[in-house]
């Protein structure tokens, strides 16, 4: 067997022969120190040169991967990130209540969520935007959202004044409010960009000529600025960023008809049978070779869109009674304005329900994974929290994330991540398992305390085994537990207990107590 860490989560204050400079002084915020990098291996580019490469007349090419984009439009820049357009706009949906994901979701937000032992999901679009050029961001939030703008706040502070992105740069959290004309929480994900519509047209985005409207809850790494670039070569209304898929998963999704110049003409949710074969399109159109066009002859939406603004505004005030852009404002537009399709041909998951927050997780011990957090071309930031680096002591790893300020001693741990500052006991068996972490530190003679009034301490006690758990932030779980759900049980609530099962899966809840000695 091979005894072995694969790449571990490395973040801010974790020692890392990848990215040193990443490691920030203790008065940089999350974002700073790395964005200052960032920017000084940048280009700078003109106002007239940007509105020379956002001009809707300019000759069109395709660039090396396919993609429509004006010619001389900027490639990424090394490092990660590219030159910075105040001429775009990023919204991100916090998402609903978030009830694929509960008990995850049961005191935070959807993008609040834990992942990859050190991030949470919000960071994964907000980092996109970033490397992207992009500084003018709105997250809009409705339930739980107390610890999702404290992450936000702590590991997105663009500095006093946003000097860095040349005064305009800013990230806003929009909450869910009631005002004289809108009494009504957020209905759906247009009505949520209708409620601040105002906002758009506000004296400080004068500039902004395109919104791109993202979701909270997906992986993947994408140049939003590319997805833009087509949109604008294309003089389209509405672009909407799409999958090839083949036969097997096509009708997971909805899927998407275009015609020969890329115009999405159709739609179809989940298709079945003969209505199926009827939403195959010619994917070369979208700049897949032929032999890939024939394994993927469908495309399927992934939930994020490119508006012109003055189109986006025109759409929602015309059909005040439409809440859903997938659902309903985007086929309706596709009557009438031009709606593009971008086709993304790389790792995307959307990481709404347990089971697939789940498998998402643990694919990133793979070696090498899907998707890397640490790819130099399109960094994925988090905040900083100088912990010291993950202490493992006698211990037998194979495909494991081990997080910053972790410590592991005597135990086995196989194909799972452990997280900030986790403390596994001696003679721990861990496989397929998540473990989120905690946010604190309890002291030795804290744990002592505990352990002799007979309570049970944050961490994971000797003796115990895990395997397919998912264990929430600053979870208890005693000496010599057995939690590998034996039975196969798909679906239970037993939170009075501390847990729940989905999907065959056991959560362990935040704050929960599992007892010593205990067997699920």
């Amino acid at each position: 067997m091979t005894h072995r860490i694969s790449q571990p989560t490395m973040s801010m204050g974790h020692a890392s022969t990848h990215r040193p400079r990443l490691v920030l002084p203790s008065s940089a915020s999350g974002f700073a120190g790395a964005r200052q990098s960032l920017l000084m291996k940048k280009r700078v580019v003109s106002e007239k040169n940007k509105t020379q490469r956002v001009c809707a007349s300019a000759e069109v090419v395709r660039n090396d991967k396919g993609e429509i984009v004006q010619k001389g439009s900027p490639l990424v820049m090394p490092e990660g990130g590219r030159n910075q357009t105040n001429s775009v706009l990023a919204v991100i949906l916090g998402g609903g209540a978030g009830t694929r994901l509960y008990p995850l979701t049961k005191n935070r937000a959807k993008p609040a969520v834990p992942i990859g032992g050190a991030y949470r999901l919000i960071d994964v679009p907000m980092s996109n935007c970033i490397n992207s050029g992009m500084s003018k961001i709105y997250i809009l939030t409705q339930f739980n959202s107390t610890s999702l703008n404290r992450h936000l706040a702590k590991t997105y502070n663009f500095g006093a004044g946003g000097v860095r992105f040349g005064g305009e740069g800013f990230v806003e959290v929009l909450a869910a409010t009631q005002t004289p004309t809108d009494k009504e929480w957020f209905q759906g994900t247009a009505d949520a960009v209708r409620q601040y519509s105002w906002l758009f047209e506000d004296i400080k985005n004068r500039s902004v000529e395109d919104i791109v409207i993202l979701s909270g809850d997906h992986l993947y790494r994408m140049d939003y600025m590319r997805f833009v670039d087509h949109h604008r070569a294309t003089n389209a209304d509405v672009t909407i960023g799409c999958l090839p898929m083949d036969d097997e998963r096509a009708s997971d999704f909805g899927l998407m008809k275009i015609d020969g110049q890329g115009r999405i003409i159709e739609f179809a949710e989940k298709p079945k049978g003969d209505a199926l074969k009827a939403m195959a399109v010619d994917t070369t159109v979208l700049g897949l070779d032929e032999k890939a066009a024939a394994m993927n002859p469908y495309i399927a939406s992934m939930g994020i869109y490119v508006f012109k603004k003055s189109a986006m505004l025109e759409l929602l005030r015309q059909h005040p009674e439409m809440n859903d852009f997938g659902g309903e404002i985007i086929p309706l537009a596709a009557a009438d304005y031009n709606v593009q399709a971008f086709l993304f041909n790389d790792y995307w998951e959307d990481i709404g329900t347990i089971k697939s927050f789940f498998h998402a997780n643990l694919a990133l011990t793979a070696n090498p994974p899907k998707f890397e957090f640490h790819n130099p071309e399109g960094p994925i930031y988090t905040s900083p929290r100088f912990l010291p680096p993950a202490k493992v002591i006698q211990s037998e790893l194979t495909d494991a994330i081990v997080s910053h300020g972790a410590m592991v001693k005597n135990s086995k741990i196989k194909h799972s991540i452990i997280g900030l500052r986790s403390r596994v006991g001696v003679d721990t068996t861990i496989e397929d398992t998540m473990i989120m972490g905690a946010d604190y530190y309890e002291s030795d003679e804290q744990r002592k305390l505990l352990e002799s009034q007979g309570k049970v301490p944050i961490g994971i006690g000797a003796g115990t085994t895990l395997k397919n758990v998912i264990v929430d932030k600053n979870a208890r779980i005693g000496k010599n537990c057995t939690i590998v759900n034996r039975e196969n049980v798909q679906e239970a609530s037993k939170e009075e207990d501390g847990y729940y099962i989905r999907d065959g899966i056991v959560v362990v809840l935040r704050n929960g107590t599992i007892p010593d000695n205990t067997i699920i």
